[in-house]
């Protein structure tokens, strides 16, 4: 199913939610018992994943937007353009705000995300968010 967003290209929600999935999939959540996984378009076309990475000290473990900003940037950077996160049952799932504030660096306001009550651009789900830019004033 592809989706008209705010005069974007059609984006197939379905496609990038199954790529959360896989991620979700290969997830390390041993104490938690809570996979997660997280898909997104960048700029230039390509895909990235990540999935959380849970360790014995808790405060260690990594989120899956954390894996996925990793991959986006190793793999060449660039802009993120739609997001979608899963849960462990494959359910779309709404980033915590520190992961908000995560996907902001990266995607900036207008980055696109599923949730549960349809697409939104970032700066609705994190209002008058701090930034890059607010550091060069």
């Amino acid at each position: 199913m592809t989706q008209e967003v705010n005069g974007t290209a059609d984006v197939d929600w379905d496609a990038l939610r199954k790529t959360a999935r896989d991620a979700m999939n290969r997830a390390y959540a041993p104490y938690s018992g809570y996979p997660v996984g997280v898909a997104a378009l960048v700029d230039d076309g390509r895909t990235v994943s990540g999935c959380n990475v849970e360790n014995a000290s808790y405060g260690l473990g990594l989120c899956a937007e954390c894996g996925l900003v990793s991959e986006l940037q190793n793999s060449g950077g660039g802009r993120l353009t739609h997001f979608t996160c899963v849960d462990k049952h494959g359910e779309i799932l709404v980033p915590c705000g520190r992961c908000r504030q995560l996907l902001y660096e990266f995607g900036g306001p207008g980055l696109l995300l599923e949730t549960p009550a349809g697409v939104l651009p970032l700066s609705e789900m994190l209002p008058q968010a701090f930034g890059p830019g607010h550091l060069t004033k």
